[in-house]
């Protein structure tokens, strides 16, 4: 059971375009945007289409095929684990971000 904790999977489009950046220890990372959509119908019978983004994170040799490989608007699969962390901003103010850590990557089309 201790696998299945704290396990996100998501088969998303990618928002933006992957950008290889390194932190100041050296480590490889690619920070994304994925949009799911939801369609339901309202009280009025229409229909709606939700879109949800979802942040994800990718390190290392992943960082470097989603750098290399994954395109703006591409269909991906996505499996990690939610990361809630803070930080202080400039000015001093306490900022809170949740991220998904990936741990696998399935490139969907192209």
């Amino acid at each position: 059971m201790k696998n299945i904790r704290n396990k996100v999977q998501l088969i998303g489009n990618v928002g933006n375009i992957p950008k290889l950046e390194e932190t100041k220890n050296g480590k490889k990372y690619v920070k994304l945007s994925i949009a799911t959509n939801n369609t339901y119908t309202n009280k009025e019978g229409e229909k709606i289409k939700d879109t949800q983004w979802h942040p994800v994170m990718f390190w290392g040799k992943k960082a470097e095929i989603a750098d290399k490989y994954i395109l703006k608007g591409q269909e991906i699969y996505v499996e990690g684990s939610l990361n809630y962390r803070d930080y202080e901003d400039e000015s001093g103010e306490k900022k809170y971000v949740f991220e998904i850590i990936s741990s696998e990557l399935l490139l969907l089309n192209n």
